[in-house]
């Protein structure tokens, strides 16, 4: 029986929902912003956060018209149900955004339904919860230093890193960073287009970073006949995320890829999500999970997942306060240990 299958015909019953709004300055520059879906219904509450950037997008929900939601579903056809609504009151100014609002709806769903159950995702799925391995991932600042890096290795000494590599690296800092051995995953970041961190192709960078780094992942490189020719040879070491949102995606890549960063805010639906989670196993894939600066309840479901799916890998699921340097030093360390809770989709 595929995963998606166990958990379809959950059924859930919806009173109705609300709207909360998250906040936390980042920087001087950037403020995140998320929202809270939840769900309410039976005595229950089901929460889903919505990973949507852009302020105006999470001030546009809060004032648009709520969704037809009151009734009785299983998780199978509120899905379908959710397949008809638009759920942005006007077009978002990305296309991803569909599914991150989406996968708010779904994850509020599945946790809602689980509570009304009284059973945890892990007993319906059949998965033991294990202890999460994961990385901390962030750039090296707006010139690049190992500063910001020795911030969380002076208080955690073991933490691993999924660092993007950008144009001024120079091969000194390269050769510094290496040396450090803290190093698991490379995000290029070469599938992003018109966004703030969209990183060109660069046939030098590549190069550099790919030599220097014999062990780790290199994430969505930007491939062109400069810089295919340079990371040929390292195929087997190339993931991708960015372009990730199905089985479909998976199948459409340049080449079969030896592993996979799953973003589950990307897939929009638990469908897609599971599908792709049998999908990869099947086919030897490994997996390692990803965020979007969850501020709320997001950052525990991807916690969770990994602890099911894909817990001894480089997961990009550490705790939000290593999102903030420098670091509160009372934080967990790698590995998290389970924190599945009795019923529904929640993490600690």
């Amino acid at each position: 029986m595929s995963t998606y299958a166990l958990v379809s015909d959950l059924r859930l019953v919806i009173e109705g929902y609300e709207l909360a709004r998250l906040e936390r300055a980042v920087s001087s520059d950037f403020t995140r912003v998320t929202t809270h879906v939840r769900l309410r219904g039976g005595g229950e509450e089901g929460i889903g956060e919505d990973v949507t950037y852009g302020d105006d997008e999470h001030d546009r929900l809060q004032a648009s018209e709520r969704h037809p939601l009151e009734g009785e579903w299983t998780l199978a056809s509120l899905s379908a149900h959710l397949d008809a609504l638009e759920l942005f009151p006007e077009p978002p100014g990305m296309s991803a955004f569909q599914d991150y609002r989406r996968w708010a709806f779904e994850s509020a769903a599945l946790d809602l339904a689980l509570s009304q159950a009284g059973k945890s995702l892990a007993e319906v799925v059949g998965r033991d919860a294990r202890p999460v391995r994961f990385v901390v991932s962030m750039r090296l600042g707006e010139r690049s230093s190992l500063e910001p890096l020795r911030q969380i290795l002076d208080a955690f000494p073991d933490t691993r890193f999924k660092l993007d590599p950008v144009v001024d690296w120079t091969p000194g800092l390269v050769e510094q960073l290496a040396g450090l051995g803290v190093v698991d995953v490379l995000d290029l970041k070469g599938q992003y287009k018109d966004t703030p961190v969209d990183n060109p192709a660069d046939p030098r960078l590549y190069r550099l970073v790919a030599e220097a780094f014999p062990a780790a992942w290199i994430e969505d490189p930007g491939l062109t006949d400069e810089t295919d020719p340079v990371l040929e040879p390292h195929r087997d070491r190339i993931t991708w995320d960015a372009p990730i949102h199905s089985v479909a995606d998976v199948e459409a890549l340049p080449f079969p890829p030896k592993t996979l960063n799953i973003k589950p805010s990307r897939f929009g639906s638990v469908e897609r999500l599971f599908e792709t989670y049998d999908y990869c196993s099947d086919r030897g894939i490994a997996l390692y999970g990803g965020g979007q600066f969850e501020l709320g309840v997001g950052r525990g479901h991807i916690q969770y997942l990994a602890s099911l799916f894909h817990p001894d890998t480089s997961n990009d699921v550490a705790p939000a306060g290593y999102n903030f340097p420098p670091p509160d030093p009372g934080l967990p360390t790698s590995p998290l240990e389970p924190a599945a809770a009795p019923a529904g989709f929640r993490w600690g």
